[in-house]
């Protein structure tokens, strides 16, 4: 870019405002939209560029030539991290910012303005085609996680684009699907998360779902779109519609979407160069977006100028060292050690000198899976199998059989099934690599089950009978069910999708040389009918209604005290910690509301970490709440023998609901329980603390009940001051009062002989108004 006359862009960013005063309604109107499929719109005449948009939840996925018509063509190579199914499981946030600092730098280096990730909707149902792209079942986990990705990938120069705004939690019939959610459940699952990204990370982007909420479609929601995302939370960037999102391209612009992408052929420009001369749009609206619009362009063009090289070497380290991160050992039960049937240790870690000979078993190990499909594949810069890596520890001593085929059930060969089953019974320890096939999860439709198919589970039972010393390690981007087969296994590594280095990765956790500290950020149910979803999703005729409300994921597993296989945040260690010395504070004034205090200590003989978690419940509460909440949570490092104290806060916000009537978060006063401990069930220590504050209060109205008037602090005793003195009455009667609680107050009256008329009721609101 070069300077030159008022109103064009020069090198130092874009004059906004007199770059906005020089072009036309024409010229606006094309800035709203994108120019092909990944790019924005230049203005040739005023020197304003176009810049690219990508996308890259967990990977750089810039298209080489023309995009094809989906955009899902060949890409250059880049890092393939581990994506968010497993990152999620990191529990660590500074390990995920260290990744968004990669993907930062990959995409500045290609020129990419704006990488479109991270995705953080909540894994509602286990089924959604997508749970492979999202982080967790838990908002803290996500919006924490989320807002990690965010800052890394910004300190680059680069935009980050958070996704996909809102009640997004479904492949099926997702680009018109109602979602219908009740405000509470709205604000305490599905909005907390961006909530939280965009006060503390604030995104360049954000961009709108396909789906309605509520019968509205995001991308023409102004409740969404401006009341909560920019009045509420302040957010100053650019909403940009999914691919192909937009329903009403006016009403859209009107309601705060700025960007449509990709590009309309100039159609929706033209539907609002239209409504403008028709007086049906104010030209102050386009303004608006084509500011905003114009601010994004300043902000990205000094890094799509600057570039930068990638160390590709390092960020492939990296990627080893997030996968190890990531896994969760599920199990690791005793069993006996070859040569010495008196002694039985955990099968996990095995000693690379004393392991005897190891049977690699299963294709996966050999064809890895390491991404989902869909919009965020990836190129890899480089692609490690496990294989490779178990042969390169143990030489000659291992042995592999593919058992079963990866892509296609119908292409397993008994065999492939008797010549796994004959190195298995020749091997000192087994590892047996089980997944999903690549046509199981991806983008565009939901799973139908989660099971594993047959021909591994039934694998595994014959492996495990003619030897007893099974690892099985899972390759899955959504959760799979364990309960039918896991007795068949003396150790379970839940791998997820772990990336280009995730080979090596788990053969560094089978070793030893990495310790397991992945923790599941959802539960894993006994069987798919469990989950609290169930019964609503995914919707029929065009609508899907979150009926569980507030109650996701382990929410709702431990309200109904549910028998899961493992539960939220639980993962296991090749060291142990012990907790002590809890101390629980309430502070009075400033933001924090309670110190939380817990010495964490490695008592085995290896380093390890500790994902230290912090649930809060509110037995007192007025409306139904879950059982505990994750409200904060720390990962630390420990050696062996070591202790430390972790110190964590908790705001008023963590303490709080959102009240459906008041329409705003409330702080109920009372006792809650805070506990700490290794998952949602493994509570090591808890302390009760009392809050003290008001009672909230909603407002009376003519659908007050009478239970609610005489729960009023003022009212109630108005009330029961003229129920008293007008003598006796149905309503002095115990029984009486209690059977008609549940009445409108304003409809007793024209009862007879009630002690009140509906003049009274009015005249007492009015009272216990000027008294409040």
């Amino acid at each position: 870019m070069t300077t030159s006359d008022a109103g064009t862009a020069t090198d130092a960013g874009p004059d906004v405002p007199g770059l906005l005063a020089g072009l036309t309604l024409e010229e606006k109107a094309s800035l709203c939209s994108g120019s092909d499929f990944w790019h924005t719109q230049a203005v040739e005449r005023l020197d304003i560029p176009a810049v690219m948009m990508t996308d890259g939840p967990h990977g750089l996925r810039k298209q080489t030539g023309a995009a094809d018509h989906v955009g899902l063509g060949s890409s250059v190579p880049a890092t393939c991290f581990p994506p968010a199914v497993a990152l999620g499981s990191s529990f660590d946030a500074d390990l995920v910012e260290q990744v968004g600092r990669a993907l930062g730098a990959e995409a500045r280096a290609e020129g990419v303005a704006v990488l479109l990730g991270p995705g953080i909707n909540i894994k509602r149902s286990p089924l959604c085609g997508r749970n492979f792209e999202y982080l967790s079942e838990d908002p803290l986990v996500s919006g924490i996680l989320g807002a990690a990705l965010v800052r890394g990938i910004q300190s680059a120069g680069v935009g980050a684009c958070v996704k996909h705004y809102a009640a997004n939690n479904q492949e099926t019939d997702r680009l018109r699907v109602s979602a219908e959610v009740d405000e509470r459940t709205l604000r305490e699952i599905y909005l907390a998360g961006f909530e939280r990204v965009v006060t503390e990370a604030r995104p360049w982007t954000v961009m709108c779902s396909y789906n309605k909420v509520n019968g509205t479609y995001a991308s023409e929601h102004p409740w969404l779109l401006t009341d909560v995302l920019r009045t509420e939370w302040g957010f100053d960037g650019v909403v940009v519609s999914d691919w192909g999102a937009v329903n009403d391209r006016v009403a859209g612009l009107r309601a705060g979407l700025e960007l449509e992408m990709p590009a309309s052929g100039g159609v929706t420009d033209a539907e609002i160069v239209a409504a403008v001369r028709a007086g049906e749009l104010d030209e102050a609206v386009v303004d608006r977006a084509t500011e905003r619009l114009l601010t994004l362009l300043g902000r990205a063009l000094p890094a799509v100028r600057a570039g930068g090289a990638v160390n590709v070497a390092a960020h492939h380290t990296l990627a080893r060292d997030a996968a190890a991160d990531c896994a969760v050992l599920l199990k690791n039960e005793p069993v006996t050690v070859p040569g010495d049937a008196t002694r039985a240790v955990p099968l996990l870690p095995l000693d690379p000198a004393a392991a005897g000979t190891v049977a690699v078993i299963g294709e996966f190990a050999r064809t890895p899976r390491y991404q989902g499909a869909g919009s965020s594949q990836v190129t890899p810069t480089r692609l490690n199998d496990a294989w490779t890596a178990v042969r390169e520890t143990l030489g000659h001593r291992a042995v592999f059989a593919a058992g079963f085929g990866v892509d296609d059930e119908s292409a397993d060969d008994p065999a492939l099934h008797a010549e796994a089953v004959a190195a298995a019974r020749d091997a000192d320890t087994v590892v047996l690599f089980l997944g999903l096939p690549p046509s199981a999860e991806s983008e565009g439709y939901d799973r139908e089950h989660i099971l594993l198919p047959a021909t591994q589970t039934e694998l595994l039972a014959a492996v495990a009978e003619v030897n007893p010393r099974v690892v099985v390690v899972l390759s899955n981007g959504s959760v799979v069910q364990v309960s039918d087969w896991d007795r068949h296994a003396a150790a379970i590594l839940e791998g997820w999708l772990l990336g280009q280095a995730g080979g090596d990765a788990i053969t560094d956790l089978l070793f030893g040389r990495a310790n397991p500290s992945g923790r599941l950020a959802e539960t894993i149910p006994l069987r798919l009918e469990d989950s609290p979803a169930h019964l609503n999703f995914p919707g029929e005729c065009g609508v899907v209604r979150y009926g569980e409300g507030v109650f996701v994921g382990y929410r709702g597993y431990d309200a109904r005290r549910q028998e899961v296989s493992y539960p939220f945040g639980h993962g296991l260690s090749y060291t142990s910690f012990a907790y002590s010395d809890l101390e629980v504070t309430v502070e009075d004034g400033g933001e924090h509301l309670a110190a939380v205090s817990v010495t964490v200590t490695n008592t085995g003989d290896r380093a390890g970490k500790e994902v230290v978690q912090v649930y809060v419940s509110a037995p007192a509460a007025t409306v139904a709440r879950p059982a505990r909440e994750l409200k904060a949570f720390r990962k630390i490092a420990l050696g062996p023998g070591e202790s430390r104290r972790v110190d964590l806060a908790l705001t008023h916000r963590d303490l709080s609901y959102f009240h459906p009537q008041l329409r705003r978060w409330v702080l109920e006063g009372g006792r809650f329980t805070v506990a700490v401990g290794a998952s949602s069930r493994d509570l090591r220590a808890s302390a009760d603390i009392t809050v003290d504050v008001p009672r909230p209060v909603p407002p009376l109205t003519d659908d007050s009940t009478l239970d609610e008037w005489l729960a009023h602090p003022v009212a109630g005793s108005l009330l029961d001051d003229l129920i008293v003195a007008t003598g006796p009455s149905k309503l002095t009667d115990p029984g009486m009062r209690r059977m008609l609680g549940n009445f409108p107050l304003v409809r007793l009256t024209s009862f007879p002989n009630m002690p009140f008329s509906r003049a009274d009721v009015a005249e007492l609101r009015a009272r216990a108004g000027r008294r409040s």
